[in-house]
């Protein structure tokens, strides 16, 4: 393989490598943190390779716009739950809050989920097979927006080219909450309670200084074979249960227990291991008058929702299913939402913001209630277009529109996945009944990026059908294919139905969705092709939650605002006009009944919804940046904020141009298809990585 040698090659012939702190293991192969690791520190040294190896030059149109998210100095220590030993994985949620994954990140719709670590694999399987072809080649096999139905534009105005997330801080995602305020990490206080559960010490005044200073090396491997005692002078039960409940609460992750030395007692405290370290905590009392629902605000960068979940669940030692939250938000982005947590203290929460890495935890507060999916009133967006060529006639013509007109409420890339093989083929076959071909095309080879283990999971599928064989190829036993393939293995390949069950509920249902997303962008579009946007006769609109088909007098009392459309299932009404009549042509191509949308499998039957064809967002702002370097941030984060860090200075004038523009939309709405209609510019990954491509070379 390349990477080995161009490591080895790279290691020996500049000796100043060596000196580099990296973050991530250099025999792991992963080729950009060493990347990040030379240029920054060693900019010559960085200029003498990019110019005499031809390796990596043909590296850098993947890589270098992911430099920023393995940038050493960003990086803390992590703490012991961080440890890959200890990784815990997570199951894949589709995103239901429009947040976009588009750029280089994965999609919603992927089958095998980034499960969350680099460490976690084997050394040999980090790399993405691609026969020495770069990620640009190989996402020639990737999906552009007309392979799922996105064909429309509103507006009449030219567009221009601008790069989507060329940085994940390019893409900053706050939840608006149920009340309408927009969530926001401004306050690392911790609240006060209006009266005291018992007469006790707080736990922060249990401990001294210096005994905290000891704990928080401990907890934090700088004393990692050690421990710290603590004597207890004064020997009382509950002396000693203040103690042991101060450490257990103010450092997660240690335990503790009582030795007696020469007649004195001392309270041990020691790093947990293994099993321990992910057990339950002692159960303590809960106040009676405080809520049982511990709300924070979660900062995130470039991390999902359900991962940065499962790195608090490990701190803190409880299950991930006791945090809630209202919607998941996007991985390649920087993302503030609110999350509730059972019987966890604000304080013990708190502290792990001593730790966590690309994570910040604040603005606690005590409720009676958990959070649901769903109760979030939106999002509002940050964005960043990098690199932009329009002129300022242009932009203005572009923002106006979004805010005056709005978009086309396409479902976004990220719903169809990122390979050559879309999830709404698969959910086709799932409401067929085709249950060997939803097989098939979950586990047969594919063109274009995967990772190396993948690759060689599926070319042993294909060659031996043998789901054992194939399963033994798969480090990561968590992802979708490995999932259906433990259920090959235990079930047999002639109860394919129940080996699919195996795949976690929220993955299989995501499958067909994908396939009424496709469809009503696919009718969608015929629908703007064919009436524009106006209100005509047969179209619907919601009256009480109700679909109601409009006659020819009441279509001119109303806007294209107004209009719905169907997602086909077995409880909504149609269109009357000729593109309602194109779902069912479309679903009996597809070998589907219209009218009978319910499957023998609960599960997979389909209610079917109503969606807006436009959405004009709310607070819309823009403004044109200058600037020289394009790894300098263009927005200034919560955290920053907080940390009193200086706002970004624009320059007057740059090397390049970009938009920064802001706008709120509502839940189940994807931002990328808002940008899309500003620059009138394919948003596939595909497109954007072709464009990143020609922009650096």
């Amino acid at each position: 393989m390349l990477l080995p040698s161009l490591i080895q090659n790279l290691w020996t012939s500049y000796p100043a490598i060596g000196r580099v702190r990296l973050y991530h293991r250099v025999a792991s192969k992963c080729v950009y943190s060493l990347i990040g690791a030379i240029q920054r520190p060693y900019p010559a040294i960085w200029n003498q390779i990019f110019h005499s190896s031809p390796h990596i030059r043909n590296l850098k149109s993947y890589h270098l716009p992911l430099m920023e998210d393995t940038d050493p100095t960003s990086l803390k220590r992590a703490c012991p739950d961080e440890e890959p030993s200890h990784a815990t994985k997570r199951p894949k949620l589709k995103d239901e809050n429009g947040a976009s994954s588009t750029g280089l990140a994965k999609g919603e719709g992927e089958e095998c989920e980034d499960e969350g670590s680099e460490d976690e694999l084997p050394e040999e399987e980090e790399e993405v097979e691609g026969d020495g072809e770069t990620f640009a080649d190989m996402m020639k096999h990737g999906l552009t927006e007309l392979d799922v139905g996105i064909l429309k534009f509103v507006s009449e105005h030219e567009g221009f080219s601008g790069i989507l997330k060329e940085r994940y801080s390019d893409f900053v995602v706050h939840e608006i909450n149920k009340e309408g305020k927009t969530v926001q990490l401004n306050d690392l206080s911790v609240p006060v309670e209006t009266e005291e559960p018992e007469e006790q010490l707080p736990e922060a005044q249990v401990l001294t200084e210096e005994q905290k200073k000891q704990l928080e090396e401990l907890q934090l491997f700088k004393n990692k074979e050690g421990n710290v005692s603590i004597e207890v002078a004064e020997d009382t039960k509950e002396r000693r249960t203040q103690v042991h409940r101060a450490v257990k609460n103010l450092f997660p992750g240690l335990e503790t227990k009582t030795e007696e030395r020469e007649g004195r007692k001392y309270i041990v405290a020691y790093h947990a291991a293994g099993k321990k370290a992910l057990a339950a905590p002692r159960k303590h009392s809960w106040p009676k008058n405080r809520g049982s629902f511990c709300h924070f605000v979660l900062y995130k960068e470039n991390k999902d929702t359900m991962d940065a979940i499962n790195v608090l669940s490990k701190f803190l030692r409880v299950r991930p299913n006791v945090f809630s939250y209202m919607g998941t938000k996007d991985k390649r982005a920087i993302t503030v939402q609110e999350i509730a947590v059972l019987k966890i203290t604000a304080e013990r929460i708190l502290h792990l913001n001593k730790c966590l890495m690309n994570l910040k935890l604040g603005n606690f507060s005590y409720k009676k209630h958990p959070l649901k999916l769903g109760e979030l009133r939106g999002n509002h967006f940050t964005v960043v277009l990098r690199n932009i060529n329009g002129s300022e006639e242009q932009i203005q013509q572009a923002m106006t529109s979004l805010r005056d007109t709005g978009f086309i409420n396409y479902y976004g890339m990220q719903r169809f996945g990122t390979t050559a093989v879309p999830t709404y083929q698969i959910g086709k076959a799932i409401l067929q009944n085709n249950w060997t071909e939803v097989m098939d095309l979950i586990l047969k080879p594919r063109p274009g990026a995967e990772k190396g283990y993948l690759v060689r999971c599926r070319e042993e599928w294909a060659k031996s059908q043998d789901p054992e064989a194939a399963l033994r190829k798969l480090p990561v036993k968590r992802c979708v294919e490995g999932q259906l393939l433990r259920g090959l293995s235990k079930y047999g390949m002639k109860n394919i139905i129940h080996a699919f069950g195996m795949i976690p509920r929220n993955n299989r249902l995501m499958y067909i969705h994908s396939y009424q997303s496709f469809v009503w962008n696919s009718m969608v579009s015929r629908r703007v092709e064919a009436f524009g946007f106006k209100a005509v006769e047969g179209d619907l609109v919601l009256k009480g939650g109700a679909a109601h088909v409009l006659t020819a007098e009441e279509a001119e009392k109303h806007s294209i605002h107004d209009v719905v459309m169907p997602l086909p299932g077995f409880d909504v009404i149609y269109p009357t006009h000729h593109v309602g009549k194109g779902y069912r042509e479309m679903l009996t191509a597809d070998n589907l009944d219209i009218d009978n949308m319910r499957h023998k499998i609960k599960d997979y039957s389909l209610a079917g919804a109503y969606r807006l064809i436009l959405i004009r967002p709310r607070d819309v702002s823009w403004e044109v940046i200058n600037y020289d370097d394009a790894r300098v941030p263009l927005v200034h984060t919560d955290v920053e904020k907080l940390e009193g860090k200086p706002a970004p200075v624009y320059l007057t004038e740059g090397k390049y141009r970009a938009l920064r523009m802001e706008f709120s939309l509502p839940p189940s709405t994807y931002a990328t298809m808002a940008i899309r209609e500003v620059l009138k510019m394919d948003t596939s990954i595909k497109n954007q990585t072709q464009l990143n491509t020609t922009w650096l070379n």
